[in-house]
Formats: C-alpha cells, structure tokens, sequence
C-alpha cells in the first residue's frame, strides 16, 4: 500500500513536471511552426513580386537586361505621401495635384525605360508597373512582420499574420494577374464601364485628357457617351470633359456605371442600381460633384456587383455578361429626362483592353471566353488536389 502511495506521488510530480515544461515550451513550439509556414508565405510572395518585375521587364525587351530589371526594381519602390488633412480646406486640390505629380512620374520612368515602344504599349507598360509596386508592397509588409515576430519571439504577430495571409495571397495573386492583363493588353473587371459605353456608340473623339466621347439618340434623347480612352490602360479625366460638356449643353441628367465591390454571398455580375456619382479612386469624384451637385442636376448610378479581386483580374465572363442588363437600366434611366433633352452617360473604370466604339469591342468576347476557360482548367487542378 505504502509503495502504490509513493508511485502515484512520483507520476503526480512527473506530470506537473511535464505541465510546467510544456507551458513554457509549447508556445515556442507553436512560434517555431508557424515561423516555418510564415516565411514560405513571404518566400512565395517576394517570388510573385520578381515574376511581376519580370514580365513588365520582358514588355519593354523581350530578353531584358540586368539594367533594365534593376530600374524596374528601384521604380517599385516608388510611394506616394498622402496631402496632410490637419487643415482640411482645399485638401481635394491637393490630392488632386499630388495624383498629377504621380501619373507624371509614371510616365516620365516609362518613356525613360521604353522610348522606342508606341504610345499603347507605354500605357500598358506604365499600369503593368503599378501592379507591379503592388505585389511588391504586399510581399514588403508580410516579410516585415515575419521578420518582426522571429525577431521579438512574439506568437501573437505570427497568429495574427498567419490568420489574415489567405487573404493577403489572394490579394497578391490578382495583382500579379493584374500585372499580366495591363502588359498585354487584356480587359479586368475594372473595364465593365468603359466597355457598356463603347458598346453604345459607332464613333467617338478625345474630348479632354485621355478621356473619349461619342454621341448617340437613344429613346429620343441626345446621349453624349463617355469613357476612357482605350484599348491601352486609362483612367481619364471625366471632371475636364464634363465641363467641357457643360458649357456648350445643357444637361438634364447623368448617368454613370461602374464596378463595385460585392459582399461575399452576392453573385459576381449582378447588376444595380441607385443614385450618385459611381467613382472610386481620390479628388475626381469630389471635383465633378462639386461641379455638378450645384447646378442640381440629377445622377444615376449603376453598378455591375465584382469580387474583391476580380476588378484587377482578367475580365471574367460573369461580368462580361452583365452588358444587357447594364445597357437596359441605361434606358431606363434616359426614359426619366424629356424627349429632346441632354444626357450624358459615362462608362467609368479602366480601359485595358476596351476601345472606343462598338466595331473595336468585337474581340473582347472572345478574349473574355478564354480567360473563363483557363480559370476552369486551374479551378479543376486545384479540386483534384484535393485538400491536401
């Protein structure tokens, strides 16, 4: 009896022993392990930034030379410092003025790197480079906190880290396929607007900065057409040709179309409809507002539902399909001004892979259909995979 009595001291002591250690020791074992996984992420990452420097670097010469990739290296270094907001008058000007500065810049390390190259070619290499500083930040932070947690032993970055990285892959990987749509010249679900609006028109004119307008009699009503100019990558300014617009027409509506970001569950593609100027991005919006809201002249706005990557991506077909319901809510929005009267309708977004009139979209099916077809052949590798 006295000897069982002393062996279940001794295993009562040797467990304590062994919870002791094991909470002192667990968590190291956890850091360690999920330190292992961490830098295999960041590894990954840093190699998409490289494949995203290469492929740009490869746009411009087709068997690039150390220089060339060093430069493109250095450039995605670039940053932007946002117009300080203490004194918040003026501050869209500012904005304003320091996007200007950007968009220079980009274009001046472009025609640096590229001066042989025509000017389509020098817009895709300018946005493919602006992915490129994406993927390349992305891979920047995470590796920052990797090398944070190891350096401070602290699991609770490394937890953190690892919660939100498959997000953040998903992230880097639509900005490297961003990369690939911008150097070739391909549509992303960004370019929704842009192609609703050249598929209204038969021909249209640079009205202001990279922007290109059309006009067209729908439902009795003269439509002036807006979108960016295409099919190389712009943005445009809408806020230049508005006024330009306005100051030789009277304008009874505006109706605008765009991407916007749908909440998981929603169907990508889906199309609604509301009111307000439907633009992202910094000071354009503020500008033509501050233009129009004045003169209360009534907006429209429809927007075409895309996933949280899928408006950098190649187009996909979900999208794609969207234009009819697009171009139906368009005359029905027409149908609110008076026969005789004025409306502008303005296809905002991207305009890779988009040109100005209905004849140069012909090709974007076609594109469309292939890019569905190669992300079914990866989403069925990816399934046969299995989980593991």
């Amino acid at each position: 009896m006295i000897l069982l009595e002393s062996g279940d001291i001794l295993s009562t002591v040797v467990w304590f022993l062994m919870f002791f250690v094991l909470v002192f020791l667990y968590p190291r074992l956890m850091l360690s392990q999920m330190i292992f996984k961490l830098e295999q992420s960041a590894t990954k990452l840093e190699r998409m930034a490289e494949r995203s420097v290469s492929m740009t670097a490869r746009k411009v010469e087709k068997n690039p030379s150390k220089e060339l990739k060093k430069k493109i290296e250095d450039f995605s270094e670039f940053f932007v410092i946002e117009p300080s907001n203490i004194d918040p008058y003026g501050l869209v000007k500012k904005i304003d003025q320091t996007i200007r500065g950007m968009e220079d810049r980009f274009d001046e390390f472009v025609d640096d790197v590229a001066k042989k190259r025509p000017y389509n070619e020098k817009q895709e290499i300018n946005y493919g480079m602006r992915a490129t500083i994406g993927v390349k930040q992305i891979a920047k932070i995470v590796r920052h906190y990797v090398e944070t947690a190891k350096k401070f032993k602290n699991l609770q970055i490394a937890m953190i880290l690892q919660m939100q990285l498959p997000i953040i892959e998903k992230l880097a990987e639509a900005e490297l396929k961003g990369a690939e749509a911008f150097v070739n010249g391909w549509p992303v679900g960004d370019s929704i607007g842009p192609l609703c609006a050249a598929t209204l028109v038969t021909h249209s004119k640079e009205l202001a900065e990279d922007v290109m307008v059309g006009h067209v009699k729908m439902e009795g009503r003269n439509c002036f057409v807006m979108k960016a100019k295409g099919p190389a990558p712009h943005l445009g300014r809408e806020d230049e040709a508005i006024v330009k617009l306005m100051k030789k027409h009277r304008i009874a509506r505006i109706i605008t179309i765009d991407a916007a970001q749908k909440m998981e569950g929603e169907k990508s593609g889906a199309v609604a409809e509301g009111i307000g100027f439907a633009m992202g991005g910094w000071a354009q919006r503020e500008m033509i507002e501050n233009i129009i809201i004045p003169k209360k002249i009534p907006i429209d706005s429809i927007v075409v539902k895309v996933g949280m990557t899928e408006a950098i991506v190649p187009m996909p077909k979900e999208i794609y399909d969207a234009v009819p319901k697009v171009h139906e809510l368009i005359r029905k929005a027409i149908r609110r001004t008076r026969k005789g009267e004025t409306v502008i309708i303005i296809g905002v977004g991207n305009s890779s892979g988009i040109g100005n009139d209905k004849k140069s979209t012909e090709g974007v099916e076609k594109l469309v259909l292939g890019f569905d077809k190669k992300r079914k052949e990866e989403e069925g590798k990816q399934k046969k995979g299995g989980w593991f």
